[in-house]
């Protein structure tokens, strides 16, 4: 009889994992989104909630559903899962009114609509946003990191040139990606952006957040103009 062993699920981050029980402790959240919450952690940071809060509504939006994700659902009346681009303004409203926001390692690859954009099309739909994400110290202000040109983007980003998608990334910008009606300059699988913490709590502050919790999480890898910080901001 041959036996099948199931691949183990993704460890998850304690900084996150942190960032959720201050949230959830300290707000009286009861219901959240989880944008683009699937890759590489098949939506452990969802099922975490689920499992050790008081949760009336749990989604999770995300372009790449898969099976782990469907098989873990049954188990959660209360969870939506919403296929999609979170930042199309038809998923926007499907994911309506929720307690909080959830964007982890998300913001920095978004464009059309930029991080600023998506930021505002939630914020009137949520009262809390938990934030991790790599944060760019190598200027005081934030850069779009295409705009660097191809050597200082490759020093800045954790992917070799020669890597897909990265591969020929600079002579095909201005081409509609295949898969995407979009050119490659704007699509979000590659680095995007190096957003800095001023710019971040200008922009959510101005959408009448408050600060309640920032950590510094540590450089990210090996690239010495990115660290991870984590944010919880409420109204």
């Amino acid at each position: 009889m041959r036996l099948f062993h199931r691949k183990p699920l993704p460890t998850l981050l304690q900084d996150k994992v942190d960032l959720i029980d201050f949230a959830f402790s300290r707000f009286n959240l009861h219901s959240f989104a989880d944008l683009g919450g699937v890759w590489r952690v098949e939506g452990g940071y969802t099922f975490y909630t689920l499992e050790k809060y008081d949760v009336s509504v749990g989604t999770i939006v995300d372009t790449h559903l898969t099976d782990v994700i469907h098989n873990r659902a049954r188990k959660f009346a209360q969870l939506r899962l919403i296929p999609g681009d979170f930042g199309d303004e038809l998923v926007t409203r499907e994911v309506g009114d929720v307690d909080a926001i959830f964007l982890f390692d998300v913001l920095l690859h978004q464009v059309a609509p930029d991080w600023h954009r998506i930021l505002e099309m939630y914020a009137g739909q949520t009262k809390c946003f938990i934030i991790y994400n790599q944060q760019w110290i190598g200027s005081e202000r934030t850069v779009r990191l295409l705009e660097l040109g191809e050597e200082e983007y490759f020093r800045n980003v954790p992917h070799e040139r020669t890597e897909g998608p990265y591969n020929s990334l600079f002579q095909k910008l201005e081409e509609k990606h295949p898969d995407h009606d979009r050119p490659w300059r704007d699509v979000r699988h590659i680095w995007q952006w190096g957003i800095t913490d001023t710019d971040l709590r200008a922009k959510v502050e101005s959408l009448d957040f408050r600060l309640q919790f920032m950590k510094n999480c540590g450089r990210f890898g090996k690239l010495g103009n990115f660290e991870n910080h984590a944010f919880v901001f409420s109204k």
